[in-house]
């Protein structure tokens, strides 16, 4: 054996020890993608029933919200119709009352004026 065929040895060993060394950290990273793997598909077991019940929420929320705006509409329907209805009493007594109340005041003025005489200017 000579001094090259000792050193080819030397660095087969090396290089054999260096694989060895490197082969179990690969080990380990294969093990966690196992787990990795292992997790998302407990993941996604998980959520496919939790993506149901949101489907059945939204459903359920949606439904709701339809009898709410039903009502919402109901709702500005009525108040104009008491909008209406109250410009209605408003038209229907409010010109009459305001003419009785500017007549009775003048009736009110002119007999308050006939008891006093008469001194000038009026003052409010």
């Amino acid at each position: 054996m000579t001094g090259g065929d000792i050193a080819g040895l030397i660095a087969a060993g090396v290089f054999a020890l260096l694989v060895l060394l490197l082969a179990v950290p690969i080990l380990k990273l294969g093990r966690v993608f196992d787990e990795v793997r292992t997790s998302i598909r407990s993941l996604s077991d998980g959520a496919t029933p939790l993506m149901d019940e949101v489907t059945a929420t939204v459903s359920t929320t949606n439904q709701q919200l339809k009898k709410v705006d039903g009502i919402a509409s109901n709702v500005s329907d009525a108040s104009a119709n008491i909008s209406a209805l109250s410009s209605l009493v408003a038209a229907t007594l409010g010109s009459p009352l305001i003419k009785v109340a500017a007549f009775s005041y003048g009736v009110r003025s002119a007999f308050t004026a006939r008891r006093k005489p008469s001194s000038g200017r009026r003052s409010r």
